[in-house]
């Protein structure tokens, strides 16, 4: 199997004409045409993660958050992403990211944040088409019983593994409909608020958009890695289907920089 036969199967579930315009998803670094010898699964890329991937026997590595987003003038050791990418070129480690491409597929990142949570009736927020695909930058389901804010807030903190939540002051009704968009999804809030959310789940907000929305909308901002962590599931899914025989490894480096202490 080669590297290209991966990527293809990548994109034919999340579509590169579906990422938004300043994105940069797709092959990031390597030569598609050599044999996968298996691949690692992450949500950032670093040195760490390519050390990783070739200790593991991966020469393919398979992100959401791309590399490079820039164009670089120069490869040299002058920072973090010039270092990844000589260390990749020298290791023979492929790179390739799916980023809001997989935000926006039916079936991707949020859907995915909706499965953890159990919602049912999960569709896109505000669907709309890039060509012949459908798609959406967020999506909104029904918990399968109405619940108090509280143990709402609870449920997520459990389904996503955190410590902690920010929210607004909790809602005092009952919680049944639920928006989600991961990473930094605060765009998203006055559309949900627009179609009957009780609560909205994203990964990072600012701080002036919490202001406004009390008794309205339960807000729950539970951290960008946090929020997308299992979309190496998602990788690991499509390739074990249309990729029988590649070796999947899900990174054990965390490559969250933001500490809760």
């Amino acid at each position: 199997m080669k590297i290209k036969q991966v990527l293809e199967a990548l994109e034919q579930f999340a579509p590169l004409p579906l990422q938004e315009s300043w994105d940069n998803a797709g092959l990031q670094i390597g030569l598609t045409e050599a044999e996968v010898s298996g691949a690692l699964l992450c949500l950032d890329v670093n040195e760490a993660i390519v050390d990783e991937a070739e200790s593991r026997g991966c020469n393919l590595v398979v992100s959401h958050h791309p590399l490079l987003f820039r164009g670089l003038k120069q490869i040299s050791d002058l920072n973090d992403v010039q270092r990844t990418v000589a260390k990749a070129i020298r290791q023979g480690i492929s790179v390739v990211s799916m980023h809001t491409n997989m935000d926006n597929a039916r079936g991707g990142v949020n859907f995915k944040m909706a499965e953890k949570l159990e919602l049912t009736g999960v569709d896109f927020m505000n669907p709309r088409r890039v060509g012949d695909v459908e798609c959406g930058s967020g999506v909104m389901g029904m918990l399968t019983q109405p619940m108090a804010a509280d143990d709402f807030v609870l449920l997520v903190k459990r389904a996503f593994g955190v410590e902690c939540a920010m929210t607004n002051e909790l809602l005092r009704r009952p919680i049944s409909r639920v928006a989600i968009c991961g990473g930094a999804g605060d765009f998203l809030l006055d559309e949900a608020v627009a179609h009957g959310a009780d609560a909205f789940i994203t990964g990072e907000m600012h701080y002036h958009q919490y202001f406004g929305y009390e008794q309205r909308v339960q807000i729950c901002v539970i951290g960008h890695y946090q929020s997308e962590q299992y979309t190496t599931e998602l990788f690991r899914d499509i390739i074990a289907q249309h990729c029988p025989g590649v070796k999947t490894c899900i990174a054990e480096t965390n490559t969250n920089p933001i500490l809760y202490m």
